[in-house]
């Protein structure tokens, strides 16, 4: 791979938001290590669903609900006014009337999980799971976001292509395949409260 030397680093840009920025960029789906995740005994959702993982039973609620409305709405207007184009099609407009609910209310979870990883809606519960998380990674030494290939440069330019994606979901699903460190967020927080707890854990063995 060649360098990128002199190639110059493209910061993030921060938007003026009501609540802090979690992530810019939470939703990484890096294939390679799913595959191998798969086949491995240490498979966690967690490690591929993030903004998933972190969605609030109300999200899941309403994206229940909107998975439904196709579905029960295409029942009731067959049974208000019948097509009669017979069981058989009828079941096939059901199952694709059902497939598009479903991917309806996928993008619902996903784009309200998102906006408060992007601090747009209220995120105080998602701030002290990610504070948790990170840290936690921090003390087992491992990368916050995952390790990758790239070069500072080229994990920008990847970083750059899926910023704030999840705002247009609903046209273009467009996700993130590497992983990168560009998450619009400074992550010293993270090893100053690992730091901080690993003292406090210290200081409480020492008093035993």
């Amino acid at each position: 791979m060649a360098a990128d030397h002199g190639r110059p680093l493209v910061p993030p840009k921060q938007l003026r938001t009501d609540y802090p920025l979690i992530d810019s960029d939470p939703y990484v789906l890096n294939l390679w290590e799913l595959y191998v995740e798969l086949l491995s005994d240490s498979f966690h959702p967690s490690h591929v669903k993030r903004v998933f993982g972190y969605a609030r039973m109300s999200d899941w609620a309403l994206g229940g609900a909107t998975a439904i409305v196709g579905p029960l709405t295409f029942a009731i207007m067959e049974r208000v006014h019948p097509a009669y184009a017979g069981k058989t099609n009828f079941a096939r407009c059901m199952r694709l009337a059902g497939g598009i609910g479903l991917v309806a209310g996928a993008i619902t979870v996903f784009q309200r999980s998102c906006n408060r990883f992007y601090g747009f809606t209220e995120n105080k519960r998602e701030e002290e799971m990610d504070m948790r998380e990170m840290v936690d990674k921090v003390k087992k030494g491992e990368p916050l976001y995952g390790e990758s290939s790239l070069s500072p440069y080229m994990q920008g330019v990847a970083a750059r292509n899926s910023r704030y994606s999840s705002l247009f979901i609903h046209v273009i699903p467009w996700f993130n395949v590497v992983n990168h460190n560009q998450h619009g967020v400074d992550t010293a927080k993270y090893y100053r409260q690992a730091e901080r707890e690993l003292e406090a854990e210290r200081l409480q063995k020492e008093g035993l």
